[in-house]
This record gives structure tokens, sequence and C-alpha cells, in this order.
């Protein structure tokens, strides 16, 4: 099993061990699921942005390396499950990932003068 396969794995039991399988039945449980894990991600996004001294005006903020990581971390529990939620797996992801990366590739050549959603609806 790869390490990404395995987060996916790990990610798994910790929401079945609080009460939560994925992906829910119905498309009303995966709204509510798709909200709450966006709204955990926006917190950590917050508290991520509080470890960096982005207060021009303040002189005591110190820049916090070692949270930051930790809030990245946070990020992928939330976007793990996230995607769990959606019904994919770990090489789902993966295969969706290289598909959109050569996309973006894509979109650099051209120059990306004019948005096509349409470049994205294979993936």
């Amino acid at each position: 099993m790869d390490k990404f396969e395995e987060i996916f794995r790990m990610q798994d039991a910790l929401n079945r061990r609080i009460g939560v399988a994925l992906p829910p039945q119905g498309d009303d449980e995966k709204a509510k699921w798709i909200l709450n894990y966006t709204r955990a991600m926006q917190q950590e996004l917050a508290e991520l942005v509080d470890s960096v001294p982005w207060k021009w005006w303040a002189k005591y903020q110190k820049f916090d390396g070692q949270n930051a990581r930790v809030e990245v971390v946070d990020l992928f529990h939330f976007l793990i499950s996230l995607a769990q939620t959606l019904g994919m797996s770990a090489e789902d992801v993966f295969q969706a990932y290289v598909k959109k990366n050569q996309v973006n590739l894509q979109r650099q050549d051209s120059g990306y003068a004019k948005k096509d959603e349409s470049d994205s609806r294979h993936i």
C-alpha cells in the first residue's frame, strides 16, 4: 500500500471511530458533509494564516512554522474526508490530479488568456 492510500485508510478509520461513515447515503447527507468539511477547512486555513505575521502594523508577531505544518496536516484530514464524501478513493484523487495537472500545464502553454471550463470536463 502506498503512502497516499494509507492516509486514506487512516482517515476512514478515524472517521468511523467518531461515527462518520463515508460516503454518506443520499444527496442531503452528502451536501451536509461537504459543507461540514469545507467549513472546517476554512477554519484550518484561518489558523494557518494566524501562523504567519500578517498584521503589518503589529510588531509582536512571529512566524510559527511548526504550527503552520500542523495546520497543513489538519487541512489534509478534512480534504481527504471531503474526497471520501464524494466517493473518491486515493486512486481516484491521484488520477484526477494527474489529469487536472495536465490541463493546468496546457493552460500555461497557451497563455491562459481565455477561461474555458470545458477543458476540465473529462476529469
